[in-house]
């Protein structure tokens, strides 16, 4: 159906129409065509509509013939939008004697057409237009003439157009083209509001006897057309979208009497295109009633179809053809029987080609798409083109081009072919038109030249599409293609590449068909079954359990189909040369349970796993493993042999001989089946794919402690050096460390302990020796340390030396030690742990000197006596013992100790107030010692020796001897013993409440509600009774450990006594020594300052250096007036006091402390140019301590008090 333009007609006046203007005139008007941006607004529409383009035929009147108009029309535009009446006069007269008459026929005949809208056009000169009118002249224009007598309607239907030839402004038509263009939307709005009423008077009358859809159907797209030829496309899709929406109710209703048959094949019914809306008469069809549903549904989709192209809606297209010819091919088979053979897949078939053709030739003139969109079109044909294979599979299988089975017959499987009704005979003259099909169904290489074709056209489409995995579908459909067409080699490529491509998109049900396709095709090559057959043969079987689908692809019985592969797996795996290794396969799930338990006879851990079989069968395996992994590189293989394992749950229990215990990560599974390693790695969550344990999280596994098993402890020999930087030197002695190995039950043949540390820390074991105390014998290596015959109940003690860790406060060594016992030689055991040694010692010391000399006795100002030092010739010594992390520390004593043949040197020292002192991170614990030397400096290092041990030992070592002691008086076993200690150190190490109590009375409170086991709980109430008690810290529990650190004695060139003596006048007869005159302020006191120097701990090589002193009185000008020789140098010589005199004046009243008196060294004196060096010097103040009592001055001072007045 071409559009119909909107027609205008014309009529000129004949004097105008008769000159030469009119034919410049009529090109000036099409000029101004079509009309552009109408912005009309319908009454049945809500919002604005804009008209970017109306085209018009502007036809002279006389042309229009009374046949154009029917009582059905086409188009509401059938009718003339406008019509225009051009005259050109200037005179009145003329006007009034000839043209009026003639603009009055004219108007007479438009009259008689109903709803017509019409326009005077006055075509006048410009300079007459605008030509001044007198005031008071009677005599009107013609323009005002025309309007007096034809604008009837209080309308202004008359417009004067100042034109001449060759005037080309656009202003000049302004007015002309604003009346146009609403004169035109006016009748718009009149002929469409007729319209609607006319279609919606129809539509209430549906469900009236008589009432006809065709008619209907005439009315709603004579409205469409007039909407598309103002080109307002979406209004006209919109009647279309309604009229098949009222289509499918009534076809709901079944009130189809007005319709014909569901379809009245014709001849090249199938092959014509569906898109196109004149390939029959369908407008007569429908007029005469007799159009079937199949014709109508297709003329209803192909104007849908070319405007949507309109619109530039190539998607919708496609969508529409694509529901179109899916659901509609649904029906058409439900009659199959009655149509030509093979109509409805000939049909499908070309109907889905010719839309992509004609998309394809309507979007050259559209605008290039790109991006998203474009991908969108492209797989929209895609699936069109998919359509179309759909019915070559079909018609492949119907004419035995092609197997019965997917992936041809999917598309057969949604076929209904049960009738509703009887059907009409097939008439046997009747066949398929398409020339394609009609050759496929005779040539069976001719259909697959066509299969493929169709098919690589459709992947191209969903590859430039982005729609990967529905091209490798269509691959798959190949690959089948080339198996039945006995390509095998091609086939099985292909059947094995497109797994891997399925597998990212979880398409499990199509992985699974195309590797059995893959295994069949493999069968039937005969090649080897190899290591490549066993991947395809594990990849399907991940497949069948990944697969969730009640219905799979796979038509045989599938079980059946499994079992047979899985025994053949078997028996390929154990003909392989090497092992083969394949991760994380769901084909089983282990998971482990908490039951856990150690051997009551030897070093063994017993794990109990839960494995499912996901198979329909049994699988014989020949070995499961179990790999726990603890701190760092600690890992555990637990191992079972086993021949079977039946589908479903299988509870089996896996050994591991070790002696290690604590918490471990599941790490890695493995279980072989002859040469072939199913394995998973399950740390971090497990690995790509399903995993073996169905958590996803890490699974922690907690192997208990054996008592009785081997154990190794690693800690600072009891004896050891605090190497301290200034004061103390280091001996040069390299650090070591205890090794103790615990023999437990075991009767240890041979064992060998490699130790690994941090980077920068190396052990010497060549140099490791076996302690004393030790069992067994040792054989030292490059690498690590063999020992033999150990007995049970032994410990084996080695010193091994090791690298500088004084960086550390603590270092981490992982311990591994394997080894064997004398009852079962053959089995390797192994210990795997990591241990925490604390190399730093947890207490650090500080020092302070202090150089003071004898004591000798001084009277005071008050009569009071003070001893004071004149000989400087004693070191005191302060040291603080404080902890260096926050376990307390027991101090049982500190000794400093003079070096051996050290001579005329004397050590006192402080007696403590307890016996075993407590020092705790808040409160540090110091220890005083005198030095006394008679033959100046200490030159050789002293030796401060520090018992100690961790409160955490202490208790401990009380616990412990407790329960010995329990176990003793009540003969009970030492496991019973074990168990109790065991229990209560961990209660203790969780909760650090006790703490307080226990240092200040040595109770351990323990609650009775503590687990210790049934059999224990008698030798527990005894023990926590014993524990209750008070119990003052003693020496005589526990060892106890020493720390020896060398101590320099301190050098100074310069010990100084500093004193000031104060007199405050000189005694007299009358005033006895035993009395002390008062002090006033304001007195003035004769004062003394001495300076009393030593040269004892000097360095003997400096003993002929002679020194200078300055001396410096503190000036405090709120407390005292100092007169004299406040400053000055004096020269130090050896036990001589310096004396200087000095006057003090207190400035106010109170007790007052003397001034200090600073006393520094100067430098000595030495060569030009060369840096003068300082000596050493310690000051100490005697008077720094004492202060002078200043009573205030006497007075005597009046005050009158006004008592008040006397009462009458």
């Amino acid at each position: 159906m071409a559009s119909q333009r909107v027609l205008v007609t014309y009529v000129a006046a004949q004097s105008f129409q008769s000159s030469d203007s009119w034919s410049h005139f009529l090109a000036a008007l099409r000029s101004l065509l079509p009309l552009r941006n109408l912005h009309w607004k319908p009454a049945s529409r809500p919002n604005l509509r804009t008209v970017q383009e109306l085209d018009v035929s502007l036809v002279p009147l006389d042309s229009l013939r009374d046949e154009h108009t029917s009582q059905v029309p086409v188009t509401l535009l059938e009718k003339p939008l406008l019509n225009l009446y051009v005259l050109s006069c200037e005179d009145v007269e003329t006007y009034k004697t000839i043209v009026k008459k003639q603009i009055k026929d004219w108007h007479t005949s438009v009259n008689q057409r109903k709803n017509q809208e019409w326009l005077i056009i006055h075509v006048a000169r410009p300079d007459s237009k605008n030509v001044d009118r007198k005031f008071f002249s009677m005599k009107g224009s013609v323009l005002d003439k025309i309007k007096a007598d034809f604008n009837t309607d209080k309308r202004d239907r008359c417009v004067q157009l100042a034109w001449s030839m060759g005037e080309q402004s656009p202003a000049v038509w302004a007015d002309l083209i604003g009346k146009s263009r609403m004169d035109s939307l006016l009748h718009l709005t009149q002929l469409y509001k007729q319209g609607e009423e006319e279609v919606k008077r129809s539509e209430g009358q549906r469900h009236m006897p008589g009432w006809n859809f065709c008619t209907y159907f005439i009315l709603k797209e004579s409205l469409a057309t007039s909407f598309e030829g103002v080109n307002l496309f979406e209004d006209a899709l919109q009647q279309y979208n309604e009229l098949e929406a009222t289509f499918m109710n009534v076809l709901g209703e079944k009130n189809m009497s007005w319709f014909g048959n569901l379809i009245n094949p014709t001849p090249k019914d199938d092959s014509l295109p569906l898109l196109s809306p004149s390939k029959k008469s369908y407008r007569e069809l429908i007029l005469a009633n007799t159009i079937s549903v199949f014709d109508l549904r297709v003329y209803l989709l192909a104007r849908q179809s070319m405007l949507l192209n309109k619109l530039q809606q190539p998607i919708e297209i496609c969508r529409k053809a694509m529901l179109f010819l899916s659901t509609f091919g649904k029906r058409l088979r439900e009659i199959e029987k009655a149509l030509p053979e093979h109509f409805v897949e000939s049909w499908i078939f070309s109907s889905a080609l010719s839309v992509v053709d004609q998309c394809d030739s309507w979007a050259s003139s559209w605008p290039e798409l790109e991006g998203i969109a474009l991908a969108r079109y492209n797989a929209n044909k895609g699936e069109l083109l998919e359509l179309a294979k759909s019915q070559l599979d079909i018609l492949g299988v119907k004419v035995g081009h092609l197997p019965p089975k997917p992936p041809f017959s999917m598309a057969i499987q949604t076929v209904t072919t049960t009738p509703g009704s009887p059907l009409p005979e097939r008439n046997s003259s009747q066949q398929i038109s398409k020339y394609e099909v009609l050759l496929a169904v005779g040539d069976s290489e001719a259909f697959y030249d066509l299969y493929c074709t169709i098919s690589n056209q459709t992947i191209d489409m969903y590859v430039k599409a982005g729609r990967r995995k529905f091209a490798l579908k269509l691959h798959g459909c190949l690959a089948a293609l080339d198996k039945h067409r006995g390509r095998l080699s091609n086939a099985l490529a292909i059947f094995s590449s497109l797994p891997a491509h399925y597998a990212p998109h979880m398409w499990t049900s199509l992985e699974s068909f195309m590797l059995s396709r893959a295994i069949d095709t493999h069968t039937l090559l005969q090649k080897p079954r190899d290591r490549e057959w066993i991947h395809l043969l594990l990849a399907f079987l991940r497949t069948y359990v990944n697969e969730t689908s009640t219905e799979p692809l796979i038509s045989h019985n599938i079980d059946h189909y499994v079992t047979k592969l899985a025994t053949a797996l078997r028996e390929v795996s154990e003909k392989l040369d090497s092992d083969l290794a394949h991760p994380d396969h769901p084909v089983m799930a282990l998971e482990i349970s908490k039951d856990v338990r150690c051997s009551q006879d030897e070093d063994l851990v017993y794990l109990t796993v839960l494995i499912h079989n996901h198979l329909p069968c049994d699988v014989d395996v020949d070995e499961v493993g179990v790999v726990l992994v603890g701190e760092d590189t600690a890992r555990l293989k637990f191992t079972g042999k086993f021949t079977k394992l039946v589908p479903g749950k299988n509870c089996v229990t896996l050994t591991c001989p070790t002696s290690s215990h604590g918490t471990y990560v599941h790490e890695s599974t493995e279980i072989q089946i002859a040469h072939l390693h199913l394995q998973w790695n399950h740390k971090g969550g497990g690995g790509t794919g399903m995993a073996l344990t169905s958590r996803k999280r890490a699974v922690l596994v907690h192997l208990p402690r054996n008592p009785e098993s081997l154990d190794v402890q690693l800690c600072l020999p009891p004896n050891s050096l605090h190497p301290l930087s200034g004061r103390v030197a280091a001996l040069g002695t390299s650090p070591r460390l205890h090794l103790i190995i615990s023999s437990g039950r075991n009767d240890l043949a041979a064992a060998s302990v490699k130790l690994s540390a941090p980077a920068g820390i190396t052990f010497d074991f060549v140099n490791s020796r076996l302690h004393s105390k030790g069992a067994g014998e040792i054989d030292v290596l490059e690498d690590g340390i063999s020992i033999f015959n150990v007995p049970p109940k032994s410990n084996t003690i080695i010193l091994v030396p090791h690298s500088d860790v004084t960086r550390f406060r603590a270092i981490k060594i992982d311990v591994s030690i394997t080894y064997k016992t004398v009852r079962d030689p053959a089995l390797e055991r192994t210990l795997r742990t990591s241990k925490v040694a604390t190399v730093a010692l947890p207490v650090a010391v500080n020092v302070e000197d202090f150089f003071r000399g004898e004591r000798q006795v001084h009277p005071m100002l008050d009569g009071s006596i003070v001893l004071r030092n004149t000989l400087v010739n004693r070191l005191f010594s302060r040291f603080t013992i404080s902890t260096t992390t926050q376990q307390h520390v027991r101090i049982s004593s500190a000794r400093l100790l003079a070096p051996l043949g050290a001579q005329g040197v004397k050590i006192l020292g402080c007696r403590p107030s307890h016996s075993v002192m407590t020092a705790v991170p808040d409160r540090p614990v110091s220890y005083i010692f005198c030095i006394e030397s008679d033959r100046g400096p200490v030159l050789d290092p002293l030796e401060l020796v520090i018992s100690y041990r961790l409160l955490r030992e202490e208790v401990e070592a009380l616990v412990n001897k407790t329960v010995e002691d329990v176990l003793h008086q009540l003969s009970q076993e030492s496991e019973v013993g074990t168990k109790i200690v065991q229990g209560i150190i961990e209660y203790l190490e969780c909760d650090a409440s006790w703490v307080a109590l226990y240092n200040i009375t040595g109770e351990l409170i323990i609650p009775t509600t503590l687990d210790v086991g049934g059999e224990a709980k008698e030798v527990f109430s005894s023990v926590q009774k014993i524990l209750s008690q008070p119990n003052p810290p003693s020496p005589s529990l526990g060892p106890w450990r020493e720390m020896t650190i060398p101590v320099d004695v301190p050098k100074m060139n310069i010990v100084a006594d500093a004193w000031i003596a104060v007199r405050p006048f000189p005694q007299t007869e009358d005033s006895p020594h035993s009395e002390c005159p008062p002090i006033y302020a304001g007195q003035a006191l004769s004062a003394t300052v001495c300076i009393t120097t030593s040269l004892h701990w000097n360095d003997p090589d400096n003993k002929g250096q002679r020194y200078r002193m300055r001396y410096d009185v503190e000036e405090r000008t709120k407390d005292w007036l100092i007169c004299g020789r406040k400053r000055g140098d004096f020269v130090v010589q050896d036990k001589i006091t310096f004396n200087v005199s000095l006057t003090l004046v207190p400035l106010h009243h109170g007790y007052i402390s003397l001034p200090k008196a600073d006393v520094r060294p100067l430098p000595l004196d030495g060569e030009e140019n060369v840096p003068r060096v300082l000596p050493s010097s310690d000051t100490h103040q005697s008077h720094g301590a004492e202060t002078v009592l200043v009573l205030p001055r006497g007075g005597r001072s009046t005050f009158i008090v006004n008592m008040g007045t006397k009462r009458v």
